[in-house]
């Protein structure tokens, strides 16, 4: 019994010590470990408890996802993260992910929230079966931008497109959200790569990583989308030499 005793004093001061652990490295309360195993170094976290953070009046949150929700699209978020390679999400400050579900900004329902200051993005993984897998993707490609500012200029960017289309202010300063492909794309593969330069990248990247054929067929027709795939994968190569959309 007294065995017994110590072990769950000790196996509650160890749980204690670790969420504090977890609190210290992401800012993000009500957390607990999922995975550690993945060999690029991400480690997988989940919410405990419904959260709230954010500099501007806890802006963030999210509600706590059940195991089997979380079981059931596990596999698919680890397959895609697993795409990268260690040395590159160390570069863009990535290394926790949380899941959960029901994930606002604002009130506002986003796929995912990146922090590259704490390396962390945070994942609803209840958000819209369609596009799951590419938001997992587009969301990442917010931590290279945030991590490089400087290689992936708006301003740069924006000369890439017609010169009488001009982009919102913010993503939420736009009615633009539809994520179906275009069929007739005329420098942009979704309604809502025309809010932002920064989303429009996003979502450029995020077709390069789950569907490169469908892309490249675009391609053929549509010079603007090829001059910023090209400028996409000069500056991501800057980051790191070893980059490929394979």
């Amino acid at each position: 019994m007294k065995l017994f005793i110590i072990t769950l004093l000790f196996f509650n001061f160890y749980s204690s010590v670790y969420s504090n652990t977890i609190y210290y490295l992401t800012k993000i309360p009500n957390l607990k470990v999922h995975d550690l195993k993945s060999s690029n170094g991400v480690k997988y976290l989940k919410a405990e408890k419904s959260f709230k953070v954010g500099i501007v009046e806890n802006n963030v949150q999210c509600d706590v996802a059940s195991d089997k929700d979380i079981r059931d699209k596990f596999n698919i978020i680890k397959r895609n993260f697993d795409r990268y390679e260690k040395g590159f999400l160390e570069k863009i400050n990535l290394r926790y992910v949380v899941l959960c579900q029901n994930l606002r900004v604002s009130n506002i329902k986003t796929a995912g929230v990146p922090n590259h200051n704490v390396k962390t993005l945070i994942v609803d993984i209840k958000s819209d079966e369609r596009y799951f897998e590419r938001s997992l993707h587009h969301e990442l490609f917010h931590m290279v931008d945030d991590s490089y500012d400087s290689l992936f200029s708006d301003e740069k960017w924006s000369q890439l497109n017609n010169p009488n289309f001009k982009y919102a202010k913010c993503s939420t300063c736009s009615n633009r959200l539809d994520l179906t492909l275009y069929k007739d794309t005329k420098g942009f593969l979704t309604e809502y790569s025309m809010s932002t330069a920064s989303e429009d990248m996003a979502e450029i990247f995020s077709f390069l990583m789950i569907d490169k054929t469908k892309v490249s067929k675009i391609l053929l027709k549509d010079p603007v989308i090829n001059n910023k795939i090209n400028f996409l994968k000069d500056e991501l190569t800057k980051i790191d030499d070893n980059f490929k959309f394979e």
